[in-house]
């Protein structure tokens, strides 16, 4: 059996999205009763929107998402796990020689620090966000972007 490329992952909606009902309890920790499961590609959709200079979080994206299905939370695990596997997939159409891919490296995680699971870790993305203006501050031994706000999309 051949390993599926990154592209494929991303094309892979299986029964996605589809909005499931929670539990009293789940409802409680979530903040909601209904949550919305997005398809990679919808977050992938969502992440080619964040225009230069800007950034977004998978924190906004499961806004989005929840928004979009009309429900209460959009899925963080799935949200987070999408944006790594769109990361991944734009790198990889890089490699093949395209030139318009998905930057994934304005995809933050929920309080602006950056994601060591991304493509080239922390460093790399670090790197392409000064490259576009944003500014970073120490917090802790964590690099996160000063005055997130001001970026946000």
């Amino acid at each position: 059996m051949t390993k599926r490329s990154w592209q494929e992952k991303l094309r892979d909606s299986k029964d996605l999205p589809k909005i499931v009902k929670m539990s009293k309890e789940q409802a409680k920790k979530w903040g909601g009763e209904t949550l919305a499961i997005p398809s990679p590609l919808e977050i992938d959709e969502l992440m080619k929107k964040v225009p230069k200079g800007k950034v977004t979080t998978v924190a906004k994206l499961r806004e989005k998402i929840a928004k979009k299905h009309k429900a209460k939370v959009g899925c963080p695990l799935t949200c987070g796990i999408f944006s790594w596997i769109a990361a991944y997939a734009a790198e990889e159409a890089r490699a093949e020689g395209k030139k318009s891919i998905t930057p994934w490296w304005r995809t933050l995680k929920g309080q602006g620090e950056l994601n060591p699971k991304y493509p080239g870790g922390e460093d790399t993305q670090m790197k392409k966000l000064k490259a576009e203006g944003i500014i970073f501050e120490q917090k802790g031994k964590k690099a996160i972007v000063k005055d997130l706000e001001k970026y946000l999309i």
